[in-house]
């Protein structure tokens, strides 16, 4: 469905003359997703599909491509406008050499996949170290693990986010992993994929 939207808003501003850039294309797809919505360049995987049965070891990883539109989308959202992430001309001047995409928007992935473990989980808390820059174009992979079961739902989860063999992001998180409503949920106890 959120192709099918997509591709008709396209083809309305194609019509009228109007050619929609990354960036445009970004903004619409990101005025219309909607929960349980997965994006054409974004990748799932986990080894568990009921929240009855998460356990030790059990795994999420989400993966996607960093574009031009998401640094800058991300820019605008949170306020952070340290030229690094925005500025060709100071970034390459930099012990980076070019411009590097924000650490907080590479370590969002890690919340992203977080959101794909099944039943509604709840952030409690992250513990993140940096150890390497993503930049515009990078193919990044956040991957949670759960290390310990705590008690009330609750699960400590080892976080990793990852462009190739490199380790940029390593950290810890603690998460409340609750049933979800009864009246959102498909057969299958998760988040319909698309809402009617």
């Amino acid at each position: 469905m959120l192709e099918r939207n997509l591709a008709a808003t396209r083809a309305v501003f194609i019509a009228a003359g109007i050619h929609p850039t990354e960036t445009d294309a970004s903004r619409l797809v990101a005025s219309q997703i909607e929960p349980g919505n997965t994006l054409p360049n974004w990748d799932t995987e986990r080894t568990v599909v009921q929240r009855e049965q998460l356990s030790v070891g059990d795994c999420i990883e989400f993966a996607k491509t960093i574009s031009e539109a998401d640094v800058q989308q991300f820019a605008a959202a949170s306020g952070d406008t340290n030229p690094l992430h925005l500025d060709d001309g100071v970034a390459e001047k930099t012990r980076f050499g070019g411009r590097i995409v924000h650490g907080t928007l590479v370590s969002g992935l890690i919340s992203a996949a977080l959101a794909r473990l099944p039943g509604l989980p709840i952030y409690f808390s992250q513990d993140l170290e940096f150890h390497n820059p993503a930049r515009v174009g990078d193919r990044v992979t956040a991957t949670c693990e759960i290390v310990e079961e705590l008690d009330d739902d609750q699960y400590r989860l080892s976080t990793r986010v990852v462009e190739d063999s490199d380790v940029l992001v390593d950290g810890e998180a603690i998460v409340l992993i609750d049933p979800l409503p009864e009246d959102s949920i498909d057969d299958q106890g998760e988040l319909p994929a698309e809402s009617s």
